[in-house]
């Protein structure tokens, strides 16, 4: 029969060669910049300033409303690099959004997160300027 031609053996070999280069081409590249190169400063977003947190600066702890997408690590950074002080630990609060009603209007109070920042022993950091 002259309509089917007969097959040839097919070499596989330099076919897996070159996919197993373009994984390692492939595996090399970042998938966009890495979350660790954000300016540290625009992590915090201000002291958080209540009767509370004056009380427990005495014990170096110290309180700042961070942004929703910070980490521990990005704020020790940050408070490290603005304030010129040593941390010793950094804890995080996250509080939710909560509905309020004023008449038949209904509308929402915005969530926060905060940042309980532990300084080292004997230094301090001057909130409020005198």
């Amino acid at each position: 029969m002259a309509l089917f031609k007969k097959s040839q053996p097919k070499k596989e070999e330099p076919k897996a060669e070159v996919v197993k280069e373009v994984k390692k081409e492939t595996s090399a590249k970042k998938t966009g910049p890495a979350k660790t190169a954000k300016f540290d400063y625009f992590v915090i977003k201000k002291p958080w300033i209540t009767e509370k947190a004056t009380t427990e600066s005495s014990k170096n702890k110290y309180a700042f409303l961070v942004k929703k997408d910070a980490v521990s690590p990005e704020v020790r950074k940050a408070v490290e690099a603005i304030y010129k002080v040593n941390v010793i630990g950094v804890s995080m609060v996250n509080t939710k959004s909560k509905t309020r009603r004023l008449g038949r209007s209904v509308g929402k109070k915005a969530g926060i997160k905060k940042a309980i920042v532990t300084v080292k022993e004997g230094q301090s950091i001057d909130i409020i300027p005198h």
